[in-house]
């Protein structure tokens, strides 16, 4: 059992990357070989990553490593997977959705020429994501998390010759970003948060003296205890660990990469933002949470709890800010982006709220990766479904659209499948997800609650409007212009409505999966809960707290107490969102523009958050500015003095001095006497020189 289980995890990692290498080499022999080979690689890594799913109805064999030596000096680590109902449930995220956003590629690019360096990247994403989740240490964990970090640049800057086409952002006054802007933007920013984990995982093995993720929870309580001799150490290892998963999963203070990776095509949109460089955060949280649990409710090291206090409020925080953004965002994709940060926010939260209370460990926990699969699900199919759109109406503007559900009638049922997960309404998955992420929030924190009730009410309502103005009302610019026509209706020329076949079926696979989620909603919470329990390490999770109030009969958590009241609460929210949206963009009986004109301060919020709340014009004044400014200093003040003292001064003395050496040596040149003595000079230097050479090697 355990060796089926390694070898499947092993097939799930290698296959992506096999097709990466692949892909051209077949490309080469027949131009849609190399889409077979690319779409057939995704396929067998998505079946290796379902063989692990039953091992999750069985927790207690788990957890599985299988390791090989990899480096030896200057330190001993091995290289491995680590098969346990985390990695399982991540594994089949990334590997099950990314097959079907695989699919979908196969006919959005059907034309593109560059799509051998699509597969190539995708494939490697795809792997390297694998890696990520399934590795059995942290350092290994690294390479993976910087190999998803290179691999986005690469497809967040697939069109980098920055046709005009492909920029995102405006219309004026708002500023537009090319695609190879973006990418940049996306390295560096992630990268910043990158640094400050790596430092984070060096105090980590400075302390534990290893990375493996076995061996650190066996050890906590002896490496921890030894690190909160240190004051400040716990809190400062506390802030490192966390920057990196701030950072890949675009959480404030990191956050504004991710409305500006829209520049690649829409099933990297897709990919990045529903199934994997987004949870890569969540999941490596959710593996460091079990360590300062324990460090904060049984060792009693106080500083521990502010790796939850600051997951649950920044969580809480990006919610909040992202979901308002999304009410006024003018195109369909950063929509999607700004409502993939804040649900990102959510499990964060939920993960932060699972340390914040004794005995909420495995609720908040199984919250936040229930919320990272129902968020899957219903945002890439709405990814796929914006690409339909956008491919047929040739806009990526939602005032451009309108009227597109005749056109698409498919792409408007999936869209509207996602979108009421997306609100969180019954019997969705995003119902059993967020109701259960709201559930814990309640219980850690009243304050924390009421964010995340808000942000469920902004949610639904930006959901209804971009419903409303996509697919009813009258047709836009864009979609009268396109939309009627076949060959842009059916997307990509087929003469079929919501795109080719492949479009169609990848779409329709993650709208069925949907529906079923839902249906077996509590069925699947349930199968979670067991599941990840269990594989919480016994060690760790169990506190002195839990076990008195236990003792007394009392949950010490609060466990179901108000679930009734928090569901009745969370539903009202969404309704309160829902239905002036409703109102405006759908029956259309009142005007937005006719709101905002009658209200000045409905005006300054609507600038303000059409703005970002002023951040990203704050980071580029300070960073973008800032480096330009500090990059001419140095150039006026060093590079320039140096440059002509270096490159200019000492070649002129050089030249000059010999020049005049030259003419002085030949200014009499009929004086024989001298010339045949500078000659013989010459010749006893060179002499010497030799001579000496032969005794030095004699």
């Amino acid at each position: 059992m355990s060796g089926t289980l390694a070898a499947a995890a092993w097939v799930a990692i290698g296959a992506p990357f096999a097709g990466a290498a692949l892909t051209p080499l077949a490309a080469r022999v027949h131009d849609r070989a190399g889409d077979a080979v690319a779409i057939a690689a995704s396929f067998v890594a998505a079946a290796a990553a379902l063989r692990l799913a039953p091992a999750l109805l069985a927790p207690e064999a788990l957890p599985v490593e299988s390791t090989v030596p990899w480096l030896t000096v200057p330190v001993t680590i091995d290289a491995g997977v680590l098969v346990d109902p985390l990695g399982i449930v991540l594994a089949n995220v990334v590997a099950v959705v990314s097959f079907a956003i695989m699919v979908y590629c196969r006919g959005y690019l059907q034309d593109d020429a560059s799509r051998t360096r699509f597969w190539m990247w995708m494939n490697a994403f795809i792997g390297s994501m694998l890696l990520l989740v399934l590795a059995s240490n942290l350092l290994l964990l690294f390479v993976g998390w910087k190999l998803v970090g290179v691999c986005s640049y690469g497809l967040i800057g697939y069109y980098y010759r920055d046709q005009r086409r492909y920029w995102i952002g405006g219309p004026p006054p708002t500023a537009y970003v090319t695609p190879s802007e973006a990418a940049l933007k996306a390295l560096l920013v992630t990268g910043a948060g990158d640094l400050l984990m790596l430092g984070g995982f060096f105090l980590l093995y400075g302390h534990a003296g290893t990375l493996g993720f076995v061996e650190l929870y066996e050890t906590a309580p002896v490496w921890l205890a030894a690190m909160a001799e240190t004051p400040g150490m716990v809190l400062l290892v506390s802030l490192l660990l966390l920057a990196g998963p701030l950072g890949k999963s675009a959480q404030f203070p990191f956050h504004e990469w991710l409305p500006e990776a829209m520049t690649g095509p829409g099933p990297v949109s897709a990919l990045i933002h529903a199934a994997t460089m987004v949870k890569s955060g969540v999941y490596l949280v959710a593996r460091l949470v079990p360590l300062f649990h324990y460090g904060w409710w049984v060792a009693g090291i106080d500083e521990a709890a502010w790796f939850f206090h600051l997951a649950a409020w920044l969580g809480a925080a990006t919610a909040l800010l992202a979901a308002t953004q999304a009410l006024v965002a003018v195109e369909l994709k950063k929509v999607l982006a700004y409502s993939t940060v804040s649900q990102i926010g959510y499990m964060m939260l939920a993960l932060g709220a699972a340390g914040l209370v004794p005995g909420l460990l495995a609720d908040g926990y199984t919250a936040a990766v229930f919320h990272l699969i129902s968020h899957a699900l219903f945002k890439a199919c709405l990814f796929l479904a914006a690409g339909t759109v956008i491919h047929a109406v040739h806009s990526i503007y939602i005032t451009d659209m309108g009227g597109v559900r005749r056109a698409l009638p498919l792409t408007w049922i999936c869209t509207l499948a996602a979108g009421w997960s997306l609100m969180g309404l019954p019997p969705s998955p995003g119902f059993w997800s967020k109701d259960a992420v709201l559930l814990a929030a309640a219980e850690a924190s009243a304050p924390l609650f009421v964010v995340g009730l808000v942000t469920a009410g902004l949610t639904a309502f930006y959901t209804v409007r971009l419903v409303g103005l996509v697919f009813h009302g009258p047709a836009g610019d864009g979609a009268a212009e396109h939309a009627g026509v076949p060959e842009h209706a059916a997307g990509g020329g087929r003469g079929a409505p919501d795109g080719t076949f492949s479009m169609r079926a990848a779409t329709a696979v993650l709208g069925v999966g949907i529906v079923a989620a839902g249906l077996g909603g509590t069925r699947l919470e349930g199968v979670l809960h067991h599941g990840l329990e269990a594989g919480l390490p016994a060690s760790l999770s169990a506190t002195p707290a839990v076990a008195a109030a236990e003792a007394a009969g009392v949950p010490s958590s609060g466990a179901g107490a108000g679930h009734g009241l928090v569901l009745v609460l969370a539903l009202l929210g969404s309704a309160a969102g829902a239905l002036p949206a409703w109102r405006l963009y759908v029956s259309r009986r009142a005007s937005p523009e006719a709101l905002l004109a009658g209200s000045a301060a409905l005006r300054a919020l609507d600038g303000f958050f059409r703005r970002r709340w002023e951040i990203d014009a704050l980071y580029r004044r300070v960073f973008v500015d800032g480096t330009r400014r500090l990059a001419a200093l140095v150039a006026s003040s060093l590079e320039a003095p140096w440059d002509r003292a270096v490159h200019r001064g000492l070649p002129w003395l050089a030249m000059e001095r010999t020049a005049q050496l030259v003419h002085w040596l030949q200014a009499d040149s009929e004086d024989l006497t001298r010339n045949v003595a500078y000659v013989l000079a010459i010749f006893a230097a060179l002499l010497a020189v030799l001579l000496l050479a032969a005794g030095t090697g004699g």
